[in-house]
């Protein structure tokens, strides 16, 4: 990674980032790298509906490593603000400017299918302003149970073949939401709620990029549902902690790139 890119990391003083604050608009992307012998994915148990179920040869999504690049898939990221109530940092009271190109997320509908008895995608990424459709497409009923926080409501809605419904949750969640179904036990996801659209999951070679971000300094949330907080990691070979998953960027006009982030396997033990 250029030394330009380590620049992301230095703090602005407080006048010129009020100055820099959504005036221009950047990038950030990187690749979370397993720093290791890659794990085989586990078969999974199947226990009911053997008969479609175990057509598709199922197995654990809580790791998912690239054999060949070790690229992790499914590493949450986005940007993050403590909306509980109880400020902790002069981020968390900043209002986040939207870029124009995401307003038209506004009206799609985000997915989130019941397919060959698992959840896809693994990971679905709402934005507070979005509606969702679950969806059924297997020939067998399923359920789906959505764990969210007294704001949005828990929900467990049944869906028979080829069925589907679509709800709406207007609060941000602090953490991603597991999405299980109680038919299917092996089956399960998350949802990712948040009231901006700055949001991102990792792709099957570990790669993440968050476009047209305000320029300036902001908090992002690392999480993956092994590991928990991504906190301990090693940047262009450098061993940081991130606290609580927590890591703080400068976010500067054009496209800055992270490079590879290794992780431990140690996080997701």
């Amino acid at each position: 990674m250029r030394t330009s890119h380590v620049l992301l990391l230095v703090a602005l003083g407080a006048a010129g980032e009020a100055d820099l604050l959504g005036a221009e608009w950047g990038d950030l992307k990187g690749r979370f790298v397993y720093d290791g012998t890659p794990p085989a994915a586990a078969k999974l148990n199947i226990t009911t509906d053997k008969e479609f179920c175990e057509l598709h040869n199922l197995k654990s999504e809580s790791l998912v490593v690239h054999p060949e690049n070790k690229g992790v898939q499914n590493v949450i990221v986005y940007l993050y603000q403590n909306k509980s109530g109880v400020q902790r940092t002069p981020y968390d009271e900043q209002e986040v400017p939207i870029h124009e190109s995401y307003l038209p997320l506004e009206q799609q509908v985000v997915q989130l299918d019941n397919s060959k008895c698992r959840f896809e995608p693994h990971v679905a990424l709402v934005w507070t302003r979005q509606a969702v459709l679950l969806a059924n497409s297997d020939p067998i009923g399923h359920n789906v149970k959505i764990d969210c926080s007294r704001e949005n409501g828990p929900s467990n809605d049944t869906l028979p073949s080829g069925g589907s419904l679509e709800r709406r949750f207007t609060h941000a969640e602090r953490f991603p939401v597991p999405v299980s179904c109680s038919i299917h036990p092996w089956m399960k996801g998350w949802v990712v709620i948040r009231d901006t659209p700055y949001l991102a999951v990792t792709d099957a070679n570990g790669a993440f990029e968050l476009k047209n971000l305000p320029a300036g300094k902001w908090q992002f949330m690392f999480w993956h549902e092994t590991a928990g907080y991504v906190s301990k990691v090693k940047v262009q070979g450098k061993a940081e902690e991130w606290k609580r998953g927590i890591a703080t960027f400068t976010i500067q006009p054009g496209k800055q790139d992270l490079g590879d982030i290794l992780l431990s396997p140690e996080l997701f033990k």
